[in-house]
């Protein structure tokens, strides 16, 4: 019997090696085949290189209401005398990348929509989500849903949650919570991921998330000045439409970055949708950033109107601060005015000084200017909610309708913690986009 079967095994086994040599020559034939008189659709086939674009459609036109900052170098420093002699505005040589920025300060009608769209986001987690209190539920607004909303009672009890309690109203009106307008801030921590020591690890250990309160400290008004009568600018400010063009106020830098976040994740989404390439992100700019943008091509000019006045030949005030020792009015405006109030820079940027102080992206420490690259300069740290008060500091420029001409002065510089808001200080946005393709 063993005589009879062990050929048969033999047998057996050679037929297999066999056929695993023939399926390996079909398939090694096959791919073969494949660079075989076929090509990809678009390209000749000639054999040559001619690379393959991405399949998004090139990206949108220019932002609405930004200015483009062409690429340049300049001076970055005091054009003066340092005063303080405490040297941390060193005069030194920088170079900057083109970037676009908002013509002006974000305003109350800006801000509001920010405002609106997360109360919005908030009412369609209640109602087609598990509520505002899921972390993890991160639904977008569906506006076809909306529409099938059934306005009862039964919704509007529903939609109660984001209301004051009870016990906080006046005349039992129901309001809005102003505490519970929370956005939902996500974004990958790319200076943490570019470490050396951190190369290799998942994605999901940079990601950085944190939910934001967005609706702005109307009683900075009255907190920033003791002895002082400020309660209508406290009830108006924000809330009433005479001043929807003036300057938002009373956002701390948490709250300005999150409206820059929140203003990414609707363009972009607009880009998905349509099939554009997506952009970069909105962003706070760099105080280098700032100060290029706010000279307007004039290296050693002292303010962005190129004088070193803050008058023009008819005795008018160029901007709007405090002249002399406080006669507020003589500018035309008693506390903010209208965010494209008097003449722009060279590079067409209104009230880069005066008006309402600007937070920017950076992380102040006086010896900056010292160890800063001179290729796009900047020092940036996102401080925790337990590091040290120093660690929050944050670069804030051009000095507000509160200071003296010295804070309006291009080069100098201030800071304000990154969890405080002001009566003073806004912000305006920048964004890297990529430069239009040549046909």
């Amino acid at each position: 019997m063993e005589n009879i079967y062990l050929p048969l095994s033999k047998l057996l086994l050679e037929m297999k090696m066999h056929l695993s040599l023939i399926t390996a020559t079909v398939l090694s034939l096959t791919l073969v085949s494949c660079f075989k008189g076929k090509k990809t659709k678009g390209l000749p086939d000639d054999g040559q290189l001619h690379g393959v674009a991405p399949s998004a459609k090139q990206s949108m036109n220019a932002p609405l209401n930004m200015v483009y900052i062409q690429p340049g170098t300049f001076h970055m420093g005091p054009s003066d005398e340092d005063i303080s002699y405490n040297y941390t505005t060193r005069n030194r040589q920088v170079s900057i990348p083109g970037f676009w920025m908002d013509a002006t300060e974000i305003t109350n009608n800006d801000y509001r929509q920010f405002v609106n769209w997360t109360r919005d986001s908030l009412a369609f987690k209640i109602l087609f989500g598990q509520g505002i209190n899921k972390t993890d539920d991160t639904m977008a607004v569906d506006w076809k849903k909306v529409a099938t909303i059934k306005w009862d009672r039964n919704t509007v009890e529903k939609l109660n949650e984001l209301n004051l309690a009870p016990d906080n109203r006046l005349y039992g009106k129901p309001d809005i919570d102003p505490d519970k307008l929370v956005y939902r801030v996500e974004y990958p921590d790319l200076k943490e991921a570019a470490k050396r020591e951190n190369a290799g690890l998942p994605l999901k250990n940079f990601i950085v998330k944190y939910n934001q309160k967005v609706y702005p400290d109307t009683l900075v008004w009255m907190r920033d000045f003791s002895y002082s009568y400020n309660e209508p600018m406290t009830k108006r400010y924000y809330a009433h439409p005479a001043f929807g063009n003036y300057p938002v106020v009373g956002v701390s830098w948490k709250q300005a970055m999150a409206f820059c976040h929140w203003r990414s994740h609707i363009q972009n989404a607009f880009l998905e949708k349509k099939k554009f390439a997506v952009e970069g992100d909105y962003r706070l700019p760099s105080e280098a950033e700032w100060e290029y943008a706010a000279r307007g091509g004039r290296t050693n000019s002292m303010y962005p109107w190129g004088s070193y006045y803050t008058r023009n030949k008819k005795g008018c005030l160029l901007a709007n601060f405090k002249p002399g020792r406080g006669n507020y009015a003589e500018d035309g405006g008693f506390y903010t005015v209208r965010a494209d109030a008097y003449w722009p820079n060279d590079y067409g940027l209104f009230n880069m000084s005066g008006n309402v102080a600007e937070w920017t992206g950076s992380y102040f420490y006086e010896g900056a200017y010292n160890f800063m690259s001179d290729m796009s300069p900047d020092v940036r740290y996102d401080a925790k909610e337990n590091d040290k008060p120093r660690e929050k500091r944050k670069v804030v420029r051009g000095g507000s309708w509160k200071d003296i001409a010295y804070m309006l002065q291009v080069s100098t510089r201030n800071y304000e913690y990154q969890d405080t808001a002001k009566s003073y200080i806004g912000f305006r946005c920048v964004i890297d986009l990529a430069p239009k393709m040549k046909k």
